[in-house]
């Protein structure tokens, strides 16, 4: 069973209560548009394994130290992490085949800035964009997502708000 932290879209923020959040995670996934390499750095400071996409602002260090996807495993969970994604319905081209190729039971992405998780039928797939956790861009809240990984149950969904964004 793992505790698992989702940040997306920090573009170069640092908010010390992603420390308080994150602190009982065991993991923490960024979906990209990280912007400096601290955010990287100061997350793998606080939980063993931090995994990246790079994201569409994403250059220099953090866009050659990231790939823009990552597949993986966790418990008995296929994952599929990438920055621009879509959603059920709507995802980006390509991504529906890469989730089925990857054989995805959890897809998480971010990008649009807006918080969104939805059950995806067609796909058998659970999708979390976790909105944006920075003070660039066109959300209104600030927010974060945590759950909870054991074998194949995804379960303990938590969102977590860090506050109004005013532009």
């Amino acid at each position: 069973m793992l505790r698992i932290g989702i940040i997306s879209d920090t573009h170069s923020c640092w908010d010390d209560r992603f420390s308080r959040h994150f602190a009982n995670c065991d993991e923490v996934w960024h979906a990209g548009d990280i912007g400096s390499i601290d955010v990287i750095q100061k997350l793998e400071s606080i939980v063993p394994v931090v995994r990246a996409v790079r994201g569409n602002i994403d250059s220099g260090i953090v866009a050659r130290s990231f790939p823009d996807t990552l597949s993986f495993t966790v418990e008995q969970t296929p994952v599929f992490l990438t920055h621009i994604g879509g959603y059920p319905g709507r995802y980006a081209p390509g991504v529906t085949r890469r989730l089925l190729d990857s054989s995805a039971r959890l897809f998480v992405c971010g990008h649009s800035h807006i918080l969104k998780v939805m059950y995806d039928r067609e796909l058998s797939l659970l999708h979390i964009n976790p909105g944006a956790a920075g003070h660039h861009g066109w959300h209104k809240e600030r927010t974060l997502v945590k759950l909870t990984v054991d074998g194949s149950d995804l379960r303990d969904l938590e969102v977590i708000e860090l506050g109004k964004f005013i532009v």
